[in-house]
């Protein structure tokens, strides 16, 4: 029993930067895994980053990498997702998620817990 509220999203223009923020309550201690999904409109749900509990493994969709950095602040039950360089293709439904174990990150069934999105629409 997990809830995750996610918080930080918004309008930018191209080129732009974004820090989205997620914060946990319930039985957070216990989650192995964190990370984010994405939703455009029209468009599947797809797996974004993920990051395990420590903060030493971290994993990105490929369209991502070099520009969105994920990180943890487990004092304050909190996953960030720093999101610089944005382009009108990033513009979508924000979502954060957690698991209890590891497995089958970029899959939806690979998680167990969802906040309910926040939006990040970039602007050409």
């Amino acid at each position: 029993q997990v809830q995750l509220v996610e918080s930080g999203g918004g309008l930018v223009q191209a080129g732009g930067s974004l820090r989205l923020a997620c914060s946990a309550s319930g039985r957070t201690p216990s989650t192995y895994t964190t990370g984010w999904f994405r939703q455009a409109p029209g468009k599947e749900r797809e797996f974004v980053a993920a990051i395990t509990r420590s903060g030493d493994r971290k994993d990105y969709v490929d369209s991502v990498k070099g520009r969105f950095t994920v990180s943890t602040d487990n004092a304050k039950n909190t996953v960030y997702l720093q999101m610089n360089s944005l382009k009108p293709e990033d513009t979508a439904v924000y979502y954060c998620v957690a698991a209890w174990y590891r497995s089958q990150i970029t899959s939806i069934n690979g998680w167990e817990y969802w906040g309910q999105g926040t939006q990040v629409t970039v602007s050409s």
